[in-house]
């Protein structure tokens, strides 16, 4: 982000923040097994570029962090790799109509697998997410730990991906035109 940045610009940010502070909280209190906390990260993304999406997701799981679920920072890097490659992905037309499948499962490769070594090396495989649950049965059950998270991890990731990209699509394509122009002014 530039010292230019204008106070719209700003204020989308926030409202990406929000976004996924919300979210995550949703999913946290649900124990949702997908965890809705890059809906701003991705907003912000398509809206305003990969930099930015990655501000959005790192400043929300830092806030996610101090106020509500300590592991949230620890996946901190995740909302990094979700912002850079939906910015990027959006930007070359991956997430619109079935290309969307491929751009998604792109975003989720590389995300699942980063949140998969931070969740299986740093905390044994079990967080706070409802995806959790799922780890501990498969490990139960004798699968490999690492094996097990990546496998839950990749599925949920996707799941929550494909839910959070076709939301802000619906919104974006609801927003009127003129904010989106005043964005790419500011």
């Amino acid at each position: 982000m530039n010292k230019n940045s204008s106070p719209f610009k700003l204020s989308i940010i926030a409202l990406g923040m929000a976004l996924n502070i919300v979210g995550a909280f949703i999913a946290l209190t649900l124990r949702l097994p997908i965890y809705l906390d890059s809906i701003g990260t991705i907003m912000v993304s398509f809206l305003m570029g990969p930099s930015y999406g990655i501000i959005t997701g790192i400043f929300g799981s830092l806030v996610s962090g101090i106020t509500f679920d300590v592991y949230s920072i620890y996946f901190a890097p995740v909302q990094i790799f979700t912002g850079l490659l939906c910015g990027v992905m959006f930007n070359k037309g991956f997430m619109k109509g079935f290309k969307m499948v491929f751009g998604v499962l792109m975003v989720s490769i590389f995300s699942s697998l980063v949140g998969a070594i931070i969740c299986a090396y740093v905390f044994g495989g079990i967080t706070s997410s409802g995806s959790s649950y799922i780890v501990a049965i498969l490990s139960n059950i004798g699968v490999n730990k690492v094996v097990s998270v990546f496998a839950v991890q990749f599925l949920t990731d996707y799941a929550d991906k494909f839910v959070t990209v076709s939301l802000v699509l619906v919104v974006i394509n609801s927003m009127p035109f003129s904010i989106k122009q005043k964005l790419k002014r500011s």
